[in-house]
C-alpha cells in the first residue's frame, strides 16, 4: 500500500506536479491571446462563455506562440533552474547559460512548448477535476445536493446510480494523480535530451574547467614556492643562530642579530604573500589579481637566505618583462629552497645573465659529504621549475656534475640548476 501511494503522491511526484502547474501558469497569457483570436471565429464567444471549440482553438494557437517566445536568451537558464529544483534531474545532465546555435535553440523551443502544453492540460484538470470528484462522493449523503441545479447541470442527479458516484469520484482523483505522475516522469526523462549541453556547451565547459585548473595550479605553485622557501630559510637561519649561541663567542653576536632579523623579515614577507594568495582564493578572479614578486625583490629574498648566498647579475634586469621577471624570481627562490634543504649549509652561487633574447639563471652549490634525506613524496620543486620554464618557452636542466678537484686530488661534486627563459615568452 505504501509503494503505490509513493508512486502517486511521493515527494518527487508532488514536486514534478508543481512543475507542471508552473508550466500551466506560464501558458495562461498565450491561451488568453488564443481566445481573443478565436472569439470572432466562434460567434463572438469569450473565455467566460467558452465552449470546447474555443478552448481547443486557443490552446492550438498558444503553443506556436510559446515556441516563438522560447527563443529569448533567458528561456533555457530559467527552464534549467526549474528542472533542477523540481524534477530531480542531475545538474550535470543539463546545460548552463543561454542556448547558442540552431540545434540548441530548437531543442529549447521543443522543451518549452512541451512543458507549457502538458502543464496547461494537467493544470486545467487539477483545477476542475477535484471539485467534481468530491461532489460525486458527497451526492449519496446529501439529498439537497442531488436536487440542486448543479447536479442537474453535471448530469449526476440519477437516483439509480447515486451509490456508484463514490467509487467514481475516487477513481477520478486516482486517475488525476496517475496522469500528473506520468506527465512529470515524461518531462524529467526528456529534460536531459532537450535541455542537455550541446557540443558547443561541452567545449565551453571544458575551457572553463581548464582555466580554473590553470588558476589553481598557479596558486599551488605560488604557495609551494613562497611558503616552502620561507620555512627552509627560517630553519637554516635558526639553526645557524643556535650553533653560534652554543659556541658562546662574543664576536658572533652580530651574526645572531642578523640571523634573527632575516627570520623576522622572511616570515613577514611570506605572511604577506600567503594573505594575497588566500585572498585571491576567497574571491572571483575578476575581482583582483595576485601580485607576485619579481626580480626587483631579489635583494629581500637573498637577505632572508643568509650569508651563504652570492649573486652575480650581468645586464639590466629592468628590461625583463613582468611575466618573465615573476617566474625568474620563483625559480631563484625554489633553487635556494632546494639548496637550503639538501645542501647541508654549503655556499650557493647564483648567476643571472641577461642577453638581448633570453635570461639565463644558473645556481650551483657543492654536494654535501652525506647524501641528503629524500622527501617521501619526492617534492615538486624541480618539476615546478620545469613547468614555469616550459610555460615561457624556455628550458630547465638540473643535476649533479663534477667541476674539478679538491686539495686531496678527489673530484668535487656540484649540484647545478640551469634555466633559460626567452624574453619573448612573456607574450
Amino acid at each position: 500500500m505504501r509503494r503505490p501511494l509513493t508512486l502517486l503522491l511521493g515527494q518527487r511526484v508532488r514536486r514534478r506536479w508543481v512543475h507542471l502547474i508552473l508550466g500551466g501558469a506560464l501558458f495562461m497569457p498565450y491561451w488568453l491571446v488564443g481566445t481573443v483570436v478565436m472569439g470572432p471565429l466562434t460567434d463572438g464567444q469569450t473565455m467566460f462563455s467558452a465552449g470546447l471549440t474555443l478552448q481547443l482553438g486557443a490552446y492550438a494557437i498558444g503553443l506556436p506562440l510559446a515556441a516563438l517566445t522560447s527563443l529569448f536568451p533567458l528561456t533555457r537558464p530559467m527552464s534549467v533552474a526549474a528542472v533542477r529544483a523540481l524534477c530531480g534531474v542531475p545538474s550535470g545532465r543539463l546545460a548552463d547559460g543561454p542556448a547558442r546555435g540552431r540545434d540548441a535553440k530548437a531543442r529549447t523551443a521543443g522543451w518549452f512548448t512541451l512543458h507549457l502544453g502538458i502543464g496547461a492540460l494537467v493544470s486545467g484538470a487539477t483545477l476542475a477535476l477535484p471539485p467534481f470528484a468530491v461532489t460525486l462522493m458527497v451526492l449519496p449523503f446529501s439529498a439537497g445536493l442531488r436536487e440542486s441545479e448543479l447536479a442537474s447541470f453535471w448530469g449526476v442527479d440519477r437516483p439509480s446510480l447515486v451509490w456508484l458516484y463514490v467509487p467514481a469520484g475516487l477513481l477520478m482523483l486516482v486517475a488525476l494523480a496517475a496522469v500528473a505522475a506520468g506527465s512529470g516522469t515524461l518531462l524529467a526523462r526528456q529534460a536531459p535530451r532537450l535541455l542537455g549541453p550541446s557540443p558547443a556547451d561541452r567545449l565551453a565547459a571544458a575551457e572553463r574547467r581548464a582555466a580554473e585548473l590553470a588558476v589553481r595550479n598557479r596558486l599551488a605553485r605560488e604557495l609551494h614556492d613562497s611558503v616552502g622557501h620561507a620555512l627552509s630559510a627560517v630553519t637554516l637561519q635558526a639553526s645557524a643562530a643556535r650553533k653560534v649561541l652554543d659556541a658562546g663567542t662574543e664576536q658572533d653576536r652580530d651574526f645572531v642579530r642578523e640571523a634573527l632579523e632575516a627570520i623576522e623579515e622572511t616570515t613577514r614577507r611570506t605572511v604577506g604573500e600567503l594573505d594575497s594568495v588566500l585572498g585571491l582564493l576567497r574571491r572571483d578572479e575578476e575581482d583582483g589579481e595576485f601580485e607576485a614578486p619579481g626580480l626587483a625583490s631579489l635583494d629581500v629574498l637573498l637577505k632572508g637566505a643568509g650569508r651563504g648566498v652570492s649573486l652575480t647579475v650581468t645586464g639590466e634586469l629592468d628590461r625583463v618583462p613582468d611575466a618573465v621577471s615573476r617566474e625568474a624570481y620563483r625559480i631563484v627562490q625554489e633553487g635556494l629552497t632546494n639548496a637550503a634543504r639538501y645542501a647541508g649549509g654549503e655556499r650557493v652561487t647564483a648567476r643571472l645573465t641577461l642577453t638581448e633574447e633570453e635570461l639565463e639563471i644558473t645556481m650551483e652549490n657543492p654536494l654535501p659529504a652525506r647524501a641528503p634525506v629524500a622527501r617521501p613524496d619526492g617534492g615538486r620543486g624541480l618539476r615546478g621549475i620545469a613547468e614555469r620554464a616550459r610555460l615561457l618557452g624556455g628550458t630547465s636542466e638540473a643535476g649533479a656534475s663534477v667541476t674539478g678537484g679538491s686539495e686531496a686530488g678527489a673530484s668535487v661534486g656540484v649540484w647545478r640548476l640551469s634555466v633559460r627563459l626567452p624574453l619573448a615568452g612573456a607574450r
